[in-house]
């Protein structure tokens, strides 16, 4: 039996079998024991879990992956199939690019988009509505999140689109006004809750921000993310340079506000000031500050709640803007003037100077909406004559900006409203969105 044994595992290489049944289990310290099976050939390129199949011109016969059989035989004619299989390259070289997908669901196009919003987005509104008009009434209801939502974004340049965020780990792409399938992408690229989403300048990506600590960069015609920015942090906001939008920002758990680059997956500039998690980030007109808000409630100090910096010298320019005992989940700035707003959890939205020392002003303030703890965010309006505001009654506040006084109030929903978009081209249309995973928008 043994010289059986001897005989197969020293065969000869003329032979025209494929494969050789042994008899017996070769000893241990000779050689490795064969599977008593048949083997089909393996794939030579083990090192990888995915078979990357040869190109079409190549006439070579498929080899299946499987796992190899130390010791198996080989005949001389296996190994010269083998040997002729044309190298891989490697398709990701750099770490941070990507090619998964996400499942089309529906069409990106204005082709089925309502006439009269058509017409409005072609000729960029023009006579649309009366100087600050706001909007009466929801006229579309957007419903598949079921999670809270944490964020929506209007498309800059293709403005039938809105993206949502939300804490059930999707991103939601809608075509608002399409006629027959609303949901046109469903982008399902993190494994947590989705905390953050923003448009790219040209509205062909998105980028967006999460538990999964990470932020990633999905081309939405082709459903494919491109990029991926990991982190040590959840990351909880992203906004994207006003001047350079291979730039983008990203404020973190750990108190870390990251500058990246598109281009090269790379941190350009890191901003550090203590360890209090970044709420929200804000860019100033001119983009040569930043201005950031922080929870500082667990030291019970009101220094670093709002930090203005400087962007290129990576310093801040001052810390205690805010002195309040309350956190602040978000900050924005005035589209013309040199002031910015603060969201307070005190229940108001406090209106700073923009210019050094970055005083708030302590005899105007915009107070009849609710946060109750909620990241109840506010936006202003195009031509930056009003202010609008979520709140934790479920209802949008539009306040007066000169006299801080409320001009219009929209039931909304029965859960807290979280984020309010103006559309970037018709100025009485609304999106918002709720706790409830609700998104809605009104005209």
């Amino acid at each position: 039996m043994d010289l059986l044994c001897n005989a197969y595992s020293n065969a000869s290489d003329n032979d025209d079998e494929e494969e050789a049944r042994p008899l017996k289990q070769p000893r241990p310290e000779t050689s490795t024991p064969p599977n008593w099976k048949r083997h089909k050939p393996n794939n030579p390129f083990q090192y990888t879990n995915t078979y990357h199949p040869p190109p079409a011109a190549t006439q070579f016969p498929v080899i299946r992956t499987e796992t190899q059989v130390p010791g198996r035989y080989i005949s001389k004619r296996e190994r010269a199939l083998l040997g002729s299989q044309p190298s891989v390259p490697d398709p990701n070289p750099n770490p941070n690019t990507l090619a998964s997908t996400s499942p089309v669901l529906g069409s990106i196009s204005d082709s089925d988009v309502r006439r009269d919003i058509v017409s409005l987005l072609r000729n960029k509104a023009r006579g649309c509505s009366k100087p600050g008009k706001m909007p009466e009434r929801m006229s579309v209801g957007l419903n598949r999140h079921t999670k809270a939502v944490n964020a929506v974004h209007w498309s800059p340049s293709h403005a039938h689109l809105l993206a949502s965020a939300s804490m059930d780990h999707t991103i939601c792409i809608w075509s608002v006004w399409n006629s027959d399938q609303k949901v046109a992408r469903v982008l399902n690229f993190h494994n947590a809750a989705v905390k953050d989403v923003k448009w790219s300048r040209d509205g062909l990506f998105v980028l967006s921000c999460g538990y999964d600590s990470s932020s990633r960069l999905v081309d939405v015609e082709k459903g494919i993310e491109t990029q991926v920015f990991k982190e040590d942090q959840v990351v909880s906001v992203v906004k994207f340079h006003p001047d350079n939008s291979k730039l983008f920002i990203a404020g973190g758990s750990r108190g870390s506000l990251k500058l990246w680059d598109v281009r090269n997956g790379k941190v350009v500039l890191d901003y550090i000031r203590g360890h209090d998690p970044i709420l929200d980030v804000e860019f100033t007109k001119n983009g040569k500050q930043i201005i950031s808000s922080s929870d500082v409630s667990g030291r019970n100090l009101s220094e670093n709640s709002i930090v203005v910096w400087d962007v290129s010298r990576e310093v801040p320019l001052s810390n205690q803007v805010y002195v309040e005992a309350f956190t602040c989940p978000c900050v924005r700035f005035h589209p013309f003037e040199q002031s910015f707003v603060a969201q307070s959890n005190g229940n108001y939205i406090a209106i700073f100077s923009a210019s050094p020392p970055f005083k708030m002003n302590k005899y105007k303030r915009y107070e009849s909406h609710g946060v109750s703890g909620f990241p109840i965010k506010c936006v202003f309006s195009l031509d930056g004559e009003k202010l609008l505001s979520g709140s934790s009654d479920g209802s949008i506040y539009f306040y007066d900006y000169g006299s801080s006084e409320v001009i219009k109030k929209i039931k909304a929903f029965e859960q807290a409203c979280i984020d309010i978009a103006v559309h970037p081209i018709i100025p009485n249309v609304i999106a918002a969105c709720n706790w409830n995973g609700e998104v809605s928008v009104f005209e």
